[in-house]
């Protein structure tokens, strides 16, 4: 792994970081049971933009993730189950992973790394339904946009930036 910000993890371990990015869409955008293509399409331009309008320490891991991020797409939702209580289960369990991984990284790109999980899942949130097909989140999305299977992770400097 090249990005400096996370040389604390194995390869395995960012894996599952990056990997968190497709697993959060595939958990917001199915959360009503309904995949909207719109929803897909703004999941993956944040994505890209993100790869180039972050903090220093998240731009590199952002180009990563946009590197499979589609592929990777197509794979979970074809890989996990149709249902929407088991699909988002697995996710959550799969998401909650990352718990001990987030905390073995410094606590200024941790917490920016967290806040950027729950941002780019109300960004895909927000992607259906209301104005234009744009800013209403559903009640299905809202009780996991938060992402409850994640430790919130703060950072003090992080309030003043």
């Amino acid at each position: 792994m090249n990005n400096e910000y996370f040389q604390e993890l194995t390869d395995s371990e960012y894996q599952k970081l990056k990997d968190a990015i497709a697993l959060i869409t595939v958990l917001i955008t199915g959360a009503d049971g309904q995949v909207r293509q719109n929803e897909l399409d703004w999941a993956a331009k944040v994505t890209k933009i993100r790869s180039y309008n972050m903090s220093e320490d998240l731009k590199a891991f952002y180009k990563e993730v946009g590197i499979h991020y589609s592929a990777q797409l197509d794979q979970y939702f074809e890989s996990f189950p149709g249902s929407i209580e088991e699909r988002t289960r697995l996710i959550s369990e799969r998401l909650a992973q990352l718990n001990p991984i987030l905390a073995k990284l410094h606590p200024r790109v941790g917490a920016r790394l967290y806040k950027s999980f729950l941002s780019f899942a109300k960004h895909v949130a927000k992607a259906s339904g209301g104005f234009l097909g744009f800013f209403n989140i559903n009640k299905e999305e809202a009780k996991l946009i938060g992402l409850p299977m994640l430790k919130p992770i703060h950072f003090a400097d992080e309030e003043e930036e």
